[in-house]
């Protein structure tokens, strides 16, 4: 990818093809930079301006005012690109800020946190190490061999200070050993990953074929997938090892004067701090030849705040800031539910969207939702601006917004206008799966609260108990077409994990569905004889039949009729003469589906309603079954009403010796309590036996019921 004169690859930042995440070379993390960072000074508090060369500093990251040096000498657009000769500041616009990075020269190498800390370890894999044996080297604690020779020590065997000086005793300069970052990168440079592969490959078949010790094959199999990842990738393995840190920009680390006249700063600044003032104080202690122990536990130490930077949280002893918290550090801006990835870029907060509680509404078509008026008014608000000024009822956005504070009937009518045809998205917490979304057409009414179809329940889970929701507005065309094509809650009818209808009958619906199909002996007009489904109706309107009366009907001879045999919808043989037995509520019911359908003749629970509603839309297609789910409510809702069941503690069969087991059970506790106020038993044994005599009379009243 080219870049233009003048350009560089950060002016361009939404110019990319594709995103690849891996390891960055020293030179690389170089080539970012725009200048070492060497001094641990922030600002200067006196004149608030930034240090230079200290991690605000503008010749290294850019201006802090727009087409500004830092001393003042250049101002203006007209010296756009110029380099001050007297500070080194670049005249640009200060949002460079947020772009260029900086980064810091070690004096010694460290050890990247994120690749033996984190596990699987990958440095363990890839050096075939225990991770303990590992840290044990980059803390400083023991020496590994780094180049055998000749001698009888093996390749990364661990030594400690008292065997070191004695295999140094035996075989002198025979051997290399070393501790720290240092001898982890000399470990790493030796590797040859083509042989390592070969060998590992030709380990792992003899293994195969052998077919024991799977834990080893396992191992194997692991350290090989490394090797070929960096491979593939065409990293360095010493690449794991650090010499220079990238500073990120100064703007997404800032440092904020507050009205106390106090500073806030973001934990970051803290940690490059650290890092930085042990790093010169290691370079200050090298060139001063310093004792091994001395500059040994200052590379300690700087191995330390290096991984602080990068993962705070996952070190012994975390830094902790003024508070006594630990300190955020790069890994916990990305990771987790409040990191980068989760919190900014796979969620986002979204202008226009409102909250409320939801309340049924049957009145409504199932692709439908009613909107509060004052949320419409508030969700719609850009639309109806932009509507009143083409139809010239403002000339001013200003003057638009007063309207809409009045609530004027132009604005009424105007945002009965633009919600046509405008879907909203209703979303209720938690999310778990595509159902949780879904579009519906606002329908404006009164009052605070949304109102669904009680249909679509099920898919968000949702009840009307004080439920609440929230509504998001799609903006542009292509939001609103997904939407409407996608997350309708008319295209959302089976759910995506097994096939079954989600928008099925339940509650009252179900409840007056069964209510209307079940069958009962001694009705009235039962056994007689109809010549048609019309009969049925003119006769029961005429109250000459009762609902749950089994009655004969006459069917066309081509129809299916389908019952319940064995738990299962089955079709059932037709007679010669066309009757059917049934009940006069099955007939009322069969009248909601359409001719092309079989008739169904049973009494109805959800499960058999489920059946029904995937039967239509196999056979008839998705814009009848939609019909079909809004007569079904329709009809439940009118049946349950109808037929006025309650339910009541009268209801309730209770057992006629309730009253004398209540009765004895209470002398038996008043026994109780006088043996106790004698003295004859402890208060821990009244409380017992007390318990026991309840237990006793509610079991025997539970048995009375049962039986």
């Amino acid at each position: 990818m080219s870049t233009p004169a003048g350009e560089t690859a950060y002016d361009r930042i939404n110019d990319y093809g594709a995103v690849r995440i891996s390891l960055a070379s020293p030179s690389e993390i170089r080539s970012w930079s725009f200048g070492e960072v060497k001094k641990p000074e922030t600002i200067n508090y006196r004149t608030y301006r930034p240090e230079k060369d200290g991690l605000f500093c503008e010749r290294i990251f850019g201006p802090e005012k727009d087409w500004e040096c830092a001393c003042g000498k250049y101002r203006g657009m007209k010296y756009k690109g110029m380099i001050c000769d007297r500070c080194g500041v670049k005249v640009t616009h200060s949002r460079v800020r947020r772009k260029r990075m900086g980064h810091i020269e070690l004096a010694a190498p460290v050890v990247h946190i994120w690749f033996f800390k984190a596990m699987p370890s990958r440095l363990g894999t890839l050096l075939d190490m225990k991770t303990s044996s590992l840290e044990k080297v980059i803390y400083f604690q023991d020496y590994v061999v780094v180049d055998p020779g000749d001698t009888g020590l093996k390749e990364r065997q661990l030594l400690t200070e008292e065997d070191f000086r004695r295999a140094q005793e035996q075989y002198g300069d025979a051997f290399e050993a070393d501790m720290g970052a240092e001898a982890i990168k000399k470990l790493l440079e030796r590797l040859d990953l083509v042989a390592i592969s070969q060998q590992l490959r030709e380990e792992l078949d003899r293994i195969t074929r052998e077919n024991k010790n799977k834990q080893k094959q396992k191992d194997l199999a692991k350290r090989l997938k490394v090797v070929e990842s960096l491979r593939d990738s065409e990293n360095k393995p010493e690449w794991l090892v650090l010499e220079c840190i990238p500073v990120i920009p100064p703007d997404l680390r800032p440092l904020v004067l507050l009205d106390s006249g106090n500073f806030a700063t973001s934990d970051l600044n803290d940690l490059y701090r650290r890092i930085i003032n042990r790093n010169n104080r290691l370079k200050k202690l090298v060139d001063l030849n310093a004792p091994e122990v001395i500059i040994r536990n200052e590379k300690r130490m700087l191995q330390q705040s290096v991984d602080a930077l990068f993962d705070n949280g996952r070190c012994k002893r975390p830094v902790l800031g003024s508070s006594n918290r630990p300190l955020k550090s790069l890994t916990d801006m990305i990771k987790g539910k409040q990191g980068r990835f989760r919190e900014n870029l796979l969620g986002k907060r979204v202008d226009y969207s409102a909250r409320s509680v939801i309340v049924v509404g049957p009145e409504l078509k199932l692709h439908q939702c009613g909107l509060p008026k004052k949320i419409a008014l508030e969700l719609f608000q850009p639309f109806i601006i932009r509507r009143l000024k083409e139809l010239g009822h403002a000339d001013t956005i200003k003057s638009a917004k007063k309207m809409l504070e009045r609530k004027t009937d132009e604005v009424w009518d105007i945002l009965e206008e633009v919600i046509k045809n405008h879907p909203v998205l209703l979303n209720r917490a938690p999310t778990l799966h595509r159902m949780g979304i879904q579009a519906f057409e606002p329908v404006l009414i009164e009052g605070n609260a949304i109102r669904i179809h009680p249909l679509v329940c099920k898919g968000f889970n949702a009840d009307f108990d004080g439920d609440q929701m929230a509504v998001h507005l799609p903006l542009s065309i292509e939001a609103q077409v997904e939407a409407t094509v996608l997350m309708m809650a008319t295209n959302n009818i089976f759910s995506p994990a097994n096939g079954q209808p989600i928008i099925s009958p339940s509650q009252d619906i179900v409840m007056g569905c069964y209510y209307l199909t079940a069958s009962r002996k001694g009705e009235k007009g039962e056994d007689k004889v109809f010549s048609s489904p019309a009969e049925v109706h003119l006769a029961f309107a005429q109250k000459k039949v009762g609902v749950h009366a089994r009655i004969k009907v006459r069917l066309p001879v081509n129809k299916k009729v389908r019952s319940e045999i064995s738990g299962k919808i089955e079709d059932i043989p037709r007679t010669p003469n066309g009757l059917v037995q049934t009940t006069v509520g099955r007939v009322i019911f069969n009248d909601i589906l359409k001719p092309e359908m079989a008739f169904y003749d049973l009494a109805l629970t959800s499960k058999y309603l489920a059946r029904i509603i995937a039967d239509c839309y196999q056979l008839l297609g998705r814009r009848e079954t939609i019909d079909l789910l809004d007569r079904m409510k329709e009809l439940g809702f009118r049946e349950s009403t109808r037929s006025g069941l309650s339910f009541a503690t009268d209801d309730l069969r209770t057992p006629h010796n309730k009253d004398a087991v209540i009765k004895a059970t209470e002398k038996e506790v008043d026994a109780i309590q006088k043996r106790y106020q004698r003295g004859v038993i402890t208060d821990l044994e009244r409380y017992n036996t007390v318990i026991d005599a309840w237990t006793h009379a509610r079991e025997q009243i539970t048995e009375q019921m049962m039986n």
